[in-house]
């Protein structure tokens, strides 16, 4: 009786362990379906030019491949979140030189001037990448240290432009002007949107060759709104409200000449931090104005100097519906390469993504094609 019972008990483990396995190769199969079909797309890539779009499937061949997301962290607010702590963050040495501004402050620029490179040994004759971080960003971020790094490997100098008062130096003038050099917590509201924006009202007049944006947030109302749902606002919301307050709270001293900066550190969201800071800082009526006037699509059409822009469209700082792809058609300068997954700031790579990301080899790719092909890209 007793062989009998452990005869059954081993039959049933047996077949236990055969369910357990047909389940978990059927998981396993069917997984993979859902991200080769689903998950794992080709890029979308927008122009109203037929030769910027052939000399960035020339000369930027990534923006044709397949973009695999990590399997096991494709999801956007997963790939947002895990980047700054899993992406590797290269060692990069940087010099760094304070400018004094019209309005009596300074702004902070980091410089990698990679003097001892074979590719460009002269420092007249290196071409030099100017790398704006953003919301609360600074040189230090891993994303700031790839995109150096991969310059920095193509022989190029590099110059990072810390947002005013959030890179660690003094803030010496509470200012509440507009413009390039104004504000505590950042210049406008993202550095990528300043530079379109920049773009957008400057035209031809700008020394700039050519600009790569990532991530960017192109209608600040939407961009607003959808970091105020329920699970967005716990997850980034509160955090980035957070994040500038500290960098107000930083230098309270001086400006609390001009704000009621009790007021704004009570401040929940970023749209209430707008209101109570920002619009005011920059000298809008409402924070409505300012919303308008920092959204980088009413300028689209404006840009005259070749400009790619990489989004994700399930990037919740961005959302899809918000992205003007009807404005990028009708301007030759401008190509819109979106990704169906990816995050904000994310687009990690591989199993185990470390190193660089999808991100960093467009950004390498194109830098790269634009000094050396610079002709080709005059002709757009």
């Amino acid at each position: 009786m007793n062989e009998l019972f452990r005869q059954l008990l081993v039959s049933l483990y047996i077949n236990l362990t055969r369910v357990n396995w047909i389940l978990v190769f059927g998981s396993s199969a069917a997984y993979l379906c859902v991200y080769l079909h689903f998950i794992s797309r080709k890029p979308q890539l927008i122009t109203g030019s037929a030769t910027l779009s052939r000399f960035l499937y020339r000369y930027c061949p990534v923006v044709a491949e397949t973009y695999y997301p990590t399997f096991w962290c494709w999801e956007a607010r997963v790939q947002t979140l895990l980047r700054p702590f899993i992406a590797a963050r290269p060692w990069v040495k940087y010099r760094n030189e304070l400018i004094q501004t019209a309005d009596g402050g300074h702004v902070s620029l980091d410089w990698n001037d990679n003097e001892n490179n074979d590719l460009y040994p002269v420092s007249a004759t290196r071409p030099t990448i100017l790398i704006l971080p953003g919301l609360t960003g600074t040189s230090k971020e891993s994303y700031m240290l790839c995109m150096v790094k991969q310059s920095e490997i193509l022989g190029y100098r590099c110059v990072v432009f810390n947002n005013r008062g959030v890179a660690g130096e003094r803030l010496l003038k509470a200012s509440t002007s507009s413009g390039v050099c104004g504000g505590a917590s950042g210049v406008v509201r993202v550095n990528r949107m300043l530079l379109l924006n920049y773009l957008g009202k400057i035209g031809q007049q700008t020394p700039l060759k050519a600009a790569v944006v990532f991530s960017i947030g192109w209608d600040v109302f939407a961009c607003t709104t959808s970091l105020e749902k329920p699970l967005n606002c716990i997850l980034f919301n509160y955090y980035l409200t957070n994040c500038l307050q500290a960098s107000i709270y930083r230098h309270r001293q001086i400006l609390d000449k001009l704000f009621n900066i009790d007021y704004i550190m009570k401040a929940k969201t970023i749209r209430e931090f707008d209101e109570r800071f920002t619009s005011v800082m920059f000298g809008y009526k409402t924070n409505a104005d300012y919303y308008r006037d920092a959204s980088p699509y009413h300028k689209l059409k404006s840009i005259e100097v070749p400009v790619l822009c990489l989004n994700a469209l399930d990037d919740v700082f961005s959302p899809a519906d918000a992205i003007p792809m009807q404005s990028a058609k009708e301007n030759p300068n401008v190509a819109l390469l979106l990704t169906v997954h990816g995050g904000h700031i994310g687009f990690l790579e591989g199993i185990f993504p470390r190193q660089i990301t999808y991100m960093d080899r467009i950004f390498k790719q194109f830098i790269q094609a634009v000094f050396e092909h610079e002709d080709e890209l005059k002709s757009t």
